[in-house]
């Protein structure tokens, strides 16, 4: 089996609802995302993947959709005042803690047809999420 991994730095806001802590408030965090890719075989280049590639397409990603955007669930109350303000948010389906952070990494990197076998988001140098599917 061969692995690749890219790692990815950007910045992102965030607060957590139902969440009885310092991380309720609106903060802030130097996000460092790693992607794993597995592959049995190597392409015509004897490559799993081209680390440009990776970098293009799930860093351009990043960089369009999380970096420097407040990440918030769909139904905070504070989306409609930030939005109002013309503040760049990236609205989740769930709560924006690093372990669904890291799964919406994986998942867009799966869609655009990579063989990912994990993401990682250390959201500060001594916390780290991890998703990666069930095999």
């Amino acid at each position: 089996m061969f692995r690749v991994t890219r790692e990815i730095d950007f910045c992102y806001g965030h607060r957590l609802l139902n969440y009885d802590g310092k991380c309720r408030n609106l903060h802030g965090h130097n996000g460092h995302a790693i992607i794993t890719i597995e592959s049995e075989t190597l392409d015509h280049r004897g490559m799993v993947l081209d680390f440009s590639d990776i970098k293009r397409v799930v860093a351009g990603w990043i960089d369009a959709n999380l970096d420097h955007r407040m990440l918030l669930h769909r139904e905070d109350p504070i989306v409609p005042i930030l939005q109002a303000s013309g503040e760049p948010v990236f609205l989740m389906e769930t709560n924006p803690t690093a372990e669904n952070i890291a799964k919406l990494i994986f998942d867009f990197t799966a869609s655009r047809g990579f063989p990912i076998v994990e993401a990682q988001l250390w959201e500060t140098p001594h916390c780290v999420a991890t998703y990666r599917e069930r095999r």
